[in-house]
């Protein structure tokens, strides 16, 4: 598979010109999309005088693709572009469908058995998909915490300086990662500094930050939260929107780290 010619034949004119774009469609990518709107097609059924899909989530898994191909097909325009063409493929059909209909790819360079395809196409409940994943974690790299790992196995889990946090009225936080021991890492950590939510409907985790400080002023130790990644840092500020995170970030609370595993 030359998948950078792919790229450069393909790249933007698949959303620009969708007519078109077929004629140049390496034979790969063909099959590939004939197979997911197959299945498709397979799951549906009649419901209510109307057909209908009810999943909203399409796995597709590719076995045997080199270096190349997993940067490829793993991407985002390549999810986008299979999105459009299921969702294309449903309303040709006249058949309802989720609104947050999504696919997912995994490349993957092991060989299939003998007598499997390279490629395979199941749909399933986001929901379920999610639940069947091992959770994520976040592994303490700087600072001395109650834990060294924290699997994040609930739909929040915060992030602070002691474990239980009091205010006037009594008990009002207990955090799941307190990083208590009196040293200079673990002081430049807040009580309530920070809180990741899992969304079982994406799949996300999310990092919020808990403490207030200047946006545009300079940073300080002890309210700071940011996220570096492939080596650029990115602050988070106390919003109702938070930051993804992906695998091998590396998060600062204040100057104690840990990464984000999954």
């Amino acid at each position: 598979m030359k998948l950078g010619d792919f790229l450069e034949r393909f790249g933007q004119t698949v959303f620009e010109a969708p007519l078109a774009q077929k004629r140049d469609e390496p034979p790969e990518v063909a099959e590939i999309r004939l197979a997911v709107i197959d299945h498709i097609h397979s799951k549906s059924y009649r419901s209510g005088g109307k057909k209908v899909f009810p999943f909203d989530l399409l796995l597709v898994e590719l076995r045997g693709v080199d270096e190349e191909g997993q940067d490829v097909f793993a991407g985002r325009f390549f999810r986008r572009y299979l999105e459009r063409e299921a969702r294309n493929a449903l309303r040709d059909a006249g058949c309802r469908y989720p609104d947050n209909l999504r696919v997912e790819v995994n490349a993957v360079a092991g060989l299939p058995q003998r007598g499997e395809d390279w490629f395979q196409v199941e749909a399933r409940s986001q929901e379920r998909a999610a639940a069947d994943r091992a959770p994520a974690r976040l592994v303490v790299r700087e600072g001395k915490a109650n834990l060294a790992e924290l699997r994040l196995d609930k739909a929040r889990v915060n992030v602070g300086r002691t474990v239980d946090v009091y205010r006037n009225e009594g008990l009002f936080r207990r955090n799941d990662l307190a990083f208590e021991d009196d040293n200079e890492i673990n002081r430049s950590v807040s009580r309530e500094h920070a809180h990741i939510r899992y969304d079982k409907l994406t799949g996300e985790y999310r990092l919020y930050n808990d403490r207030w400080y200047p946006r545009g002023g300079a940073r300080t130790p002890e309210c700071g939260t940011w996220i570096v990644r492939d080596g650029m840092s990115h602050e988070v500020h106390r919003n109702s929107r938070g930051a993804k995170l992906e695998p091998g970030d590396e998060i600062h609370f204040g100057r104690a780290v840990a990464t984000f595993e999954e």
